[in-house]
């Protein structure tokens, strides 16, 4: 039973910092979204064959999601609702920001069932906000999550960003004490990522000059954004916390189940323009462009990017399962790992364990492999290894 990912590609602008695919609602875009909604029925329609038994969980993410009008969201829910079916119980999140909600939105996610709302506030502070080009206050995302509260939603996550221009040490724990005020169920904190072709890429990243980075508006350095990191690890694991992945935090109990499900090698469904998929070791992409998109499915052919399907060798699912799975606090199991490839983990990555054995990187807990927290912050340069790393 695969999970499902439903992407909207709309939001009110986009963030100086996301290379995500989507389109500010000018007026141009709006028109796109009749497309956009009639290309996903038919895409639906199309894939209900994957999942016969129903999907695992839901996750509507984007862009922004509930930046769309209210009829808008309507239909979109309902064609999901009329296409696949749901595992008892099943978790249902839908993102969304602080600016763009309304209580009419809301209750609609309620009616449809949605009961995991992930809310982006990324900072309690106007100027870190517009430092980064979000269009919310710090006064909209609190009464967002007063809203969210009134409304019924009791498993609320909220995105915090560490690492962005002009915040010292003091603001981020600013965020992050008045996030925990909120006593959410859920916490995801993020280090800035500076991407190609965002504004924040052309004042930050590499190849420049570098004459933004420093002073008040510039970017912590690593250091800092390791203490900042280091911080609210042990902050949150006092509050009651359970810091089972690299940038994720749960009350016991409410760790995302659909992104676990990522994170273990489970299958997928990805829907809408530049929607992903992995099933039966096929990964494939749809198109990011919703006219090539809507014109893919209208004329009978799957929107797929360029790139197409890709047939994803043993080797490359077992990187996979080493990569994502040791973001995890649980770790990859060898018992798991041998059920699902055949081999033992330590015949295929043995070198990799001895490279790093005497940096104490790794720990062995009965049956299970996993990433020794203080290395959390430099995890994506020892876990890239793996990639490398087999024989």
């Amino acid at each position: 039973m695969p999970s499902l990912y439903v992407h909207v590609p709309f939001c009110i602008q986009k963030c100086d910092y996301c290379a995500f695919y989507s389109h500010g609602l000018t007026d141009y875009s709006k028109e796109l979204i009749p497309l956009y909604l009639e290309g996903l029925e038919m895409e639906m329609a199309n894939h209900q064959k994957d999942a016969p038994q129903g999907v695992s969980s839901l996750f509507i993410g984007g862009g922004t999601p509930t930046a769309l009008p209210l009829e808008n969201l309507d239909h979109l829910l309902k064609l999901i609702i009329r296409n696949f079916s749901f595992a008892e119980r099943a978790e249902k999140t839908t993102e969304g920001n602080p600016g763009t909600l309304t209580r009419e939105k809301l209750i609609l996610l309620r009616e449809y069932g949605i009961n995991r709302f992930s809310l982006g506030v990324q900072a309690f502070d106007d100027n870190l906000l517009r430092n980064v080009g979000r269009i919310h206050s710090a006064q909209q995302a609190r009464d967002g999550v007063q809203l969210l509260r009134t409304l019924g939603f009791a498993n609320i996550n909220l995105d915090l960003m560490f690492g962005l221009p002009g915040q010292s040490m003091s603001l981020w724990k600013k965020s992050v004490e008045e996030a925990l005020s909120y006593r959410p169920e859920h916490l995801s904190l993020y280090g800035l990522m500076l991407e190609e072709g965002t504004p924040l890429y052309d004042r930050f990243g590499e190849g420049l000059d570098g004459a933004e980075s420093t002073g008040a508006q510039g970017l912590p350095d690593d250091d800092v954004q390791a203490d900042m990191q280091e911080w609210a690890v042990e902050h949150l694991e006092k509050a009651g916390y359970l810091h089972y992945e690299t940038s994720n935090f749960a009350l016991p109990g409410f760790e995302c189940r659909h992104n676990l499900g990522y994170w273990r090698g489970e299958e997928y469904l990805g829907l809408g323009p530049g929607g992903v998929s992995c099933l039966k070791r096929i990964r494939q992409k749809n198109v990011e462009n919703v006219r090539a998109y809507w014109a893919s499915l209208h004329e009978g052919k799957e929107p797929l990017d360029e790139e197409g399907k890709e047939m994803l060798s043993l080797e490359d699912c077992m990187a996979e399962r080493m990569i994502l799975g040791l973001r995890l606090r649980e770790g990859v199991s060898f018992t798991k790992f041998r059920e699902d490839f055949g081999v033992d983990l330590r015949n295929i990555y043995g070198d990799v364990l001895e490279r790093y054995r005497n940096r104490d990187c790794f720990v062995i807990r009965g049956d299970r492999l996993s990433l020794n927290e203080k290395y959390a912050f430099v995890a994506n340069g020892i876990l890239r290894e793996f990639v490398r790393g087999a024989g």
